[in-house]
């Protein structure tokens, strides 16, 4: 049973309250009075906007139903589409001309490229080794993955041979980013050092060396006492990539938080993380040990920032929390709490109260997701706006994170950026949500082609390309990330190495990886692709045209499956469904590596779940299969589950009246009543209900 506490009227739950008057204030300058009252005024002010903005999510999307059950299928006339579309205010007339102009940015964010890690804020030891991932040895990460065409290391200590194939690797990736004036690297004795690129500069400490490419440090260590180094004829022990430059802490899809004692614990990692005190002890080998942030590592005179410049993903626009309860009893907007507090909480270090520094330009970076087109990227704004004004912040110093993942903003992404044109500082591509939100918008259009057909569609296509082209249109390069989406298999760092390389090509400045290894590998992508000139050659381009990114994915009329194919889909999707929720609300789990029907371990979030539960729902809503068909898919693949956590203590099976099963079954069933698909209504009231039986 929650305790709660009023103030300025408010019902705050005392575990919040307390953590915020204890922990988050003091130091600030900000009086508890006042941020209270505060709260209460931004609250009376922008619950009633928040509240329509969704009203008017709901109203469009009946007008949408309407105007696909009356032209069933595909789009034949596309141009009477985009008419309906522009009648009822789906699309809007785009701004033109304009360049954002958002101001102190740091360095990681605006003039450097290279990977972004997105981590759930609830696990401590997960942020700090995020956040430590700026910097990430190139042979344990090439060590211990798959990468190397070489056998696997054998167990039993340091495998020599595996070594070898390791330092190779490492040369030959130091020919291609620094290469040597003459000859290979792999020659280099340690004498005389000589680039064939005079203007990179030699710096050393000791006898390590620092060089630099396409902005990124590459720390080469010499030791020749280190087991590595001693066998080694330069006596290089390690090769230290410059790695995760920048790094999102999440309070929402990878999260499972539900309530305030979830908050607050949120809260207090992000805390942690701007005083730079955080820290999370663990148990490893039979020893207790304790990991905390690193410091900055020194070069001569010259300081090297340790740690990843932190985002943190407030929550979006849809979902309340008991966290704070209004005057007449309803739930506060979480995002417009996630807004206030976290924002507090990082004016402990734009105040330097702590040990280190986060930005040093003074920003405070919030990513915003799923926003539905300009008027809620405007409503961002005021409510950074009103936060500003409240902890007595200079204007704009709350920056925005815009992701482009839901349709309506990206048919409208220019005047998204044009709302938040002085405060933005990423756009993104994520696959996952925004196909969730293709087939919402589009529900009644007709059965979806199948999802693994999903990624060769052309609106994906256009809504990639589409997303570059505006963002470098609008002014971005060199001011703001243009980011891609998760590599979401860890384990295949070989694949992602062939694979991912696409996104620097592509012109993002940055993109998701699912592990400090995986960020550690593809900063080696940035070595091999000046991700600013490729945005110079493609600033000149023509956006691609509008009527691709709108094309539907429904499957022609009259289009059959095989019973067969009908049957894959659905255990594949059920698998996915089961395999994410069990833990989400059993255990609270928000993001994991869950192994998928092949067992391949995959890092799944919300977003893979809001694909997979839309589509069964499509599937069901249009007859291409039946709700037996459903039940014996879950019956069938809840088995599978169980066997695939056998070895969790604390799993609990997918049998009886088990209410994780009961979750999965209405995120299906009721697939198509939820808004805009989201799966969080109905994961926070079964995760609830857990909790209260627990």
């Amino acid at each position: 049973m929650t305790v709660y506490v009023n103030r300025a009227g408010l019902q705050i739950a005392s575990a919040l309250a307390e953590f915020v008057e204890a922990k988050a204030l003091p130091g600030t300058g900000v009086e508890a009075d006042a941020l209270w009252r505060g709260l209460a005024d931004i609250l009376g002010r922008l619950v009633p906007v928040n509240r329509a903005l969704i009203a008017k999510r709901d109203n469009l999307q009946t007008k949408l139903d309407a105007w696909h059950k009356a032209n069933p299928g595909p789009i034949t006339d596309m141009a009477a589409y985009k008419a309906f579309l522009t009648e009822i205010g789906y699309l809007v007339s785009e701004p033109v001309g304009f360049k954002i102009g958002t101001l102190n940015v740091d360095a990681e964010i605006a003039t450097m490229a290279g990977p972004q890690l997105v981590v759930p804020a609830l696990n401590d030891r997960f942020v700090l080794n995020a956040a430590n991932a700026r910097w990430g040895s190139l042979y344990d990460a090439l060590y211990g993955t798959d990468v190397l065409d070489a056998p696997a290391a054998r167990p039993g200590g340091y495998d020599t041979a595996r070594g070898d194939a390791v330092i190779a690797y490492a040369r030959n990736f130091l020919d291609s980013a620094v290469p040597l004036a003459s000859g290979s690297w792999v020659d280099w004795d340690g004498g005389d050092l000589q680039l064939a690129d005079q203007a990179i500069p030699i710096i050393r400490r000791g006898d390590d060396i620092l060089l630099r490419n396409n902005g990124l440090g590459i720390e080469i260590v010499i030791d020749r006492n280190h087991p590595v180094g001693k066998t080694d004829k330069a006596g290089i022990a390690d090769v230290i990539l410059e790695a995760a430059l920048t790094t999102i802490i999440d309070l929402e899809d990878s999260v499972a938080a539900v309530d305030a004692e979830d908050k607050v614990k949120g809260y207090t990692n992000w805390l942690g993380l701007m005083r730079g005190d955080l820290t999370a002890s663990f148990e490893k080998g039979g020893t207790t040990m304790t990991r905390a942030l690193d410091d900055d590592r020194e070069w001569d005179e010259e300081l090297l920032h340790g740690r990843s410049v932190m985002f943190v993903r407030n929550v979006g626009h849809l979902m309340t929390n008991p966290a704070v309860r209004l005057p007449d009893g309803s739930e506060a907007p979480e995002g417009i709490l996630d807004a206030v507090f976290t924002s507090l909480c990082a004016m402990h270090d734009l105040l330097g109260l702590g040990k280190y520094r986060n930005s040093r330009a003074g920003s405070i970076y919030i990513v915003k997701p799923k926003q539905h087109g300009p008027e809620e990227c405007a409503f961002t704004n005021d409510l950074f706006d009103a936060v500003e004004d409240m902890l007595g912040l200079d204007r704009h110093t709350i920056k925005v994170g815009v992701m482009d993942e839901e349709r309506r903003t990206s048919a409208n992404l220019a005047a998204c950026i044009y709302a938040v044109r002085d405060r933005i500082v990423f756009i993104n591509t994520g696959f996952l949500d925004r196909t969730g939100d293709e087939m919402h918008s589009a529900m009644q259009a007709g059965p979806m082609i199948r999802k693994a057909d999903m990624k060769a569609s052309s609106w994906i296509q256009a809504y990639e390309a589409r997303n570059v082209q505006i963002g470098l249109t609008c002014g971005l390069s060199g001011k703001a990330q243009i980011g891609k989406g998760m590599w979401a298999a860890p384990d295949m760092m070989k694949d992602m190495m062939a694979q991912k390389i696409g996104h620097p090509k592509s012109g993002a400045n940055t993109a998701w990886v699912p592990s400090p290894t995986a960020a550690t590998l593809h900063a080696m992508h940035y070595h091999m692709v000046d991700v600013f000139e490729v945005q110079k050659e493609l600033a000149s381009k023509e956006t691609p045209a509008l009527d691709a990114l709108l094309t539907i994915p429904a499957a022609a009329r009259g289009h059959n499956w095989s019973a067969e194919e009908v049957q894959q889909e659905l255990e594949n999707n059920a698998q996915g469904i089961l395999g994410y929720v069990v833990r989400w609300i059993d255990q609270g789990i928000g993001c994991s590596k869950v192994p998928d029907i092949h067992d391949i371990g995959l890092m799944e979030d919300r977003a893979t779940l809001r694909i997979s539960s839309q589509h069964i729902a499509n599937w069901l809503l249009h007859g291409v299969c039946t709700p037996e068909q459903v039940d014996a898919a879950f019956a069938k693949m809840a088995a599978k589950v169980d066997a695939q956590n056998a070895g969790d203590a604390l799993y609990e099976k997918l049998e009886g009246n088990s209410i994780a099963l009961n979750a999965a079954r209405a995120l299906v069933y009721e697939g198509v009543a939820q808004p805009s698909g989201y799966t969080e209504p109905l994961l926070h009231k079964f995760r609830l209900e857990k909790k209260a039986a627990a």
